[in-house]
């Protein structure tokens, strides 16, 4: 029997999900994929502080997380794209630092990239959801 598939919004669904016909996540059994997440303001358009980006991306997915019952505990699988790794890695790791600060931390893959769509930051993340 395949599996079914759940789509997953947060509650204040922004304009990217629509334009771009995508689910914030997806929750396949007791795993949840979590499309890559932006630090995009409610209207869709990218935050142009850096720094603020990336916290509203990781803000936006843990609002994914958070509507499919799960934390950032929950992460198991981390993969994050940047336009220019390294000048902008120490403001990651500053963001990322706030929000995956006790062991054990999540996989983690890093992955220099030239187009985001606007965006210079994206999170996309795998977690294990909890028993219900």
């Amino acid at each position: 029997m395949p599996a079914q598939n759940e789509a997953i919004f947060p509650a204040n669904r922004h304009a990217l999900y629509e334009q771009h016909r995508y689910s914030a996540a997806i929750r396949s059994g007791d795993l949840v994929f979590v499309s890559g997440q932006v630090g995009s303001r409610d209207d869709g358009s990218p935050e142009p502080d850096f720094k603020k980006q990336v916290a509203l991306a990781f803000d936006n997915m843990k609002a994914v997380l958070q509507a499919a019952g799960c934390t950032t505990d929950h992460i198991v699988d981390v993969t994050t794209f940047h336009t220019d790794p390294e000048s902008q890695f120490g403001d990651v790791m500053e963001v990322r630092n706030t929000m995956f600060n006790t062991a054990p931390y999540p996989n983690w893959t890093a992955v220099g990239v030239n187009w985001l769509a606007g965006f210079d930051f994206e999170i996309k993340v795998i977690a294990r959801a909890p028993a219900a």
